[in-house]
């Protein structure tokens, strides 16, 4: 299996060859490669599922914890209306 490193370079090497191997910036490339894998990486992890598939009492706690304040329709209606402009005569 390769290492981090090596799909790093073989992915820095496919940029350099699709810019039409330009010189001097290979620098950019690994950066860019970098970036890549490491997004397939953590994309890969997130189709992971999480635990044993039975939500735990711990999990459902939490979520009712971090519900937050949300807006509600009633918060709209406490400004007050902007006046409308009159024509000028």
């Amino acid at each position: 299996m390769d290492t981090e490193q090596d799909k790093i370079r073989h992915k820095a090497y496919q940029i350099w060859q699709e810019e039409g191997c330009p010189e001097g910036r290979s620098d950019v490339h690994w950066d860019m490669a970098r970036e890549l894998v490491a997004q397939q990486e953590n994309y890969l992890s997130t189709t992971k599922p999480v635990g044993d598939g039975e939500p735990s009492v711990e999990d459902s706690t939490v979520a009712l914890d971090n519900q937050g304040e949300f807006p509600t329709l009633t918060d709209q209606g406490e400004m007050e209306a902007p006046r409308k402009l009159q024509p000028r005569r």
